[in-house]
C-alpha cells in the first residue's frame, strides 16, 4: 500500500494545485470509499481507494508536458469569469493540465503546461533558480549606459547576488529590442522598471525557460516536451543536454 495525504494524491491526478485541492476537501467534495473526507490532514491509497470529487472518479493520470508560445491577450489560469481565453483552450490534451507560473496578458511566449504537479511545486517554488530568457521591445534607441544601470535594478528586483544577463540585440531611433536573462519570472516588473527609465515597453516575449526555446515554435501552437528536456527540468543540476527538434 501507498499511503499518502489526500490532496497530494488529487493534485498528482491533475484535479487542481495542492492548495486548491485542500479547498475542495475542506468544502466537502471529497470522497474516499463513499464516506465524505472534510478535513486535514486526510490520508488515502489511490491504488486501493475509491476516491471521488464532486462524483467523479479520480484515476493516477498519465504525466504530460507542453511547450506553447503563448498570444498576447491569453491568460495562464484555468478559469476566467471575463471569459478571455486561457492557455489550456490551445493544448489537445485528455488530461487536466495547468500553466507552469503565468505570463501577463501583454506578455508572450514560452510557458510549460502540465498536469505534474510535482514538478509544478519544484518549479515554482522560491527557491528554485531557472533562468528564464525574454526579448523587450521598447520604443526609442536604448543605450548601452541605460543598459548596465538595468542589470542593476533588475538584479536588485531578484537577488542582487545574481543581476541580470542583459545584451543589445537592435537599436534605432524608432525602436530597440533587448535580451534579459534573469533566475525569477519578471515580466510584470520588467514593464514598470522601464517606465521608471522613461522608456515605453512595446513588447516583452520569453523565448526560453531554462535551455528549453521556443526554436521557431509558432505563435499559438505547442508541443510534447522530449524525455530528456522533462528529465532536465526535474534534475537538480542544471547540465547541458541535446534537445531534438523536427
Amino acid at each position: 500500500m501507498a499511503i499518502e495525504r489526500l490532496h497530494k494524491i488529487l493534485a498528482a491526478a491533475g484535479v487542481d494545485s495542492r492548495r486548491n485541492c485542500e479547498q475542495l476537501i475542506l468544502q466537502g467534495l471529497v470522497k474516499v470509499n463513499g464516506r465524505v473526507v472534510n478535513t486535514l490532514p486526510a490520508f488515502a491509497d489511490i491504488d486501493e481507494d475509491t476516491i471521488t470529487v464532486e462524483g467523479r472518479r479520480v484515476h493516477t493520470a498519465k504525466k504530460v508536458y507542453y511547450l506553447f508560445n503563448k498570444p498576447k491577450g491569453v491568460i495562464c489560469t484555468n478559469y476566467d469569469p471575463s471569459g478571455r481565453r486561457k492557455a489550456i483552450d490551445f493544448i489537445n490534451s485528455d488530461q487536466r493540465i495547468f500553466c507552469v507560473g503565468r505570463l501577463d496578458t501583454e506578455t508572450t511566449g514560452a510557458i510549460i503546461l502540465t498536469n505534474d504537479s510535482a514538478l509544478v511545486n519544484h518549479l515554482t517554488h522560491p527557491r528554485y533558480c531557472l533562468e528564464r530568457t525574454y526579448v523587450v521591445g521598447i520604443k526609442g534607441r536604448i543605450t548601452p549606459d541605460v543598459i548596465e544601470r538595468l542589470k542593476r535594478v533588475i538584479g536588485l528586483s531578484g537577488n542582487k547576488n545574481s543581476p541580470a544577463k542583459m545584451k543589445i540585440l537592435n537599436a534605432s531611433e524608432k525602436e530597440s529590442l533587448f535580451e534579459i536573462k534573469v533566475r525569477q519570472g519578471l515580466n510584470r516588473e520588467i514593464r514598470e522598471i522601464m517606465a521608471k527609465f522613461g522608456c515605453k515597453v512595446t513588447s516583452i516575449k520569453r523565448t526560453q525557460i531554462g535551455r528549453i526555446s521556443l526554436f521557431h515554435l509558432g505563435i499559438g501552437n505547442y508541443r510534447p516536451l522530449t524525455t530528456a528536456e522533462v528529465n532536465y527540468l526535474k534534475k537538480e543540476n542544471r547540465q547541458d543536454f541535446g534537445l531534438k527538434h523536427h
